[in-house]
């Protein structure tokens, strides 16, 4: 198995865990954090090493990441699994999976990279690549169906694991924040790329908040491999006083806060599923930012505006994500207005359904889809 970041981490235990169920013998190794750990994955490279994010982010990375992908494919071509788990990741993981594959290796991708948003050109590679892709959207099946690529919808694991009404008041006591204080969630991401774009972005965003209305608290759960590089920074700046680092607990932190700020990623949609209103950012180095754009299909990169097919959230990206225009747009959602609370309802009714549509017993379906390329039993996955 292969996950590059924290939230792929977070799937593939999620998915190791039902493999076990069905499989208990089953054997586990690869490119793995903290989560696939604790299911017994055994971890030759710790996950982070593979969460860069950006043409030229990888470019600085180039020389490890390829490293570590021609070492796991001498390892496996040498010692073959009975089955290759890539999840998401797929600039990664694609063309390890072709030359596993290549060598008779099943092969199976979690999360279908997005040929609808961006890059269509990918379809021939999962092509050649996965034996089947497991999908986390109810529309990606059919799509992958035209480029003549297996794949089942499975439902989105997250869905799955957030509440359909998240509980606020708990979620505050456990943080010990009061019941009556509005509440801003700060996520700027789990890469260490994105923390140094966009960490002191949100926090300068938070100041600026501060001084419209003292009585904001705000809160910042860090991945915990960062935390205390995080801590550290926001201790520097004048937002000490006002943002509350946590180690982990994004969840707890989405529960209980009334509006976040949020890196563009998968973070956006574990915030639609809590029901939060967002605002979307997201900044990268230029060169990185103008390749980007130049491979997009779709006017959205924020995953609830692409699944909505429409605004409903703002997405401040680049240049245009400032501190006063990110505090801009963060405040408006807390705005005591009619139009104001009629846009709230409205945004919730829209996530609540966008929840059922993607709550699905995903391992279940995982495991199904799975099991017919294990045919001579597991060994190490």
């Amino acid at each position: 198995m292969v996950a590059g970041e924290a939230s792929g981490d977070v799937l593939a235990a999620e998915l190791l865990c039902g493999l076990r169920q069905r499989w208990p013998a089953l054997a586990a190794a690869g490119v793995a954090g903290p989560a696939m750990q604790a299911q017994g994955c055994t971890a030759w490279w710790p996950s982070e090493r593979l969460a860069v994010r950006g043409y030229v982010e990888v470019l600085r990375h180039y020389a490890e990441i390829v490293g570590i992908r021609r070492a796991l494919r001498a390892r496996w071509l040498h010692d073959r699994p009975d089955l290759f788990i890539g999840v998401d990741a797929p600039d990664f993981n694609l063309p390890l999976a072709a030359d596993l594959r290549a060598a008779g290796v099943p092969t199976v991708q979690f999360v279908a990279p997005a040929i609808w948003a961006w890059r269509p050109e990918r379809a021939a590679l999962i092509r050649r690549a996965c034996d089947h892709v497991l999908c986390v959207f109810p529309f990606e099946p059919a799509l992958l169906a035209e480029h003549g690529i297996a794949a089942t919808f499975v439902g989105h694991p997250l869905a799955a694991v957030i509440p359909r009404q998240p509980d606020r008041a708990a979620a505050r006591a456990a943080l010990g924040l009061p019941a009556d204080t509005p509440v801003v969630a700060l996520l700027p991401g789990s890469r260490r790329a994105e923390i140094a774009h966009l960490l002191l972005r949100f926090l300068a965003a938070a100041q600026h908040m501060r001084r419209e209305q003292p009585r904001l608290a705000f809160v910042l759960p860090a991945v915990p491999h960062l935390h205390d590089a995080i801590a550290a920074q926001v201790a520097a700046t004048p937002a000490a006083t006002a943002v509350r680092v946590l180690r982990g607990q994004s969840h707890r932190a989405l529960a209980a806060c009334d509006v976040a700020l949020v890196a563009s990623g998968t973070a956006t949609l574990e915030t639609a599923l809590f029901q939060r209103p967002m605002v979307i950012a997201y900044h990268m180095h230029p060169l990185s930012w103008w390749l980007t754009r130049r491979k997009m299909r779709q006017p959205w990169v924020g995953l609830p505006n692409i699944l909505a097919g429409d605004f409903v959230v703002p997405e401040l990206l680049q240049e245009a994500a400032t501190p006063a225009a990110l505090a801009r747009e963060t405040l408006a959602w807390l705005d005591e207005g009619d139009s104001a609370r009629a846009r709230r309802a409205a945004l919730q009714a829209r996530f609540a359904a966008l929840h059922q549509t993607l709550q699905r017993d995903t391992v279940a379906l995982a495991v199904r889809a799975i099991e017919p390329l294990l045919q001579r039993g597991p060994a190490v996955v």
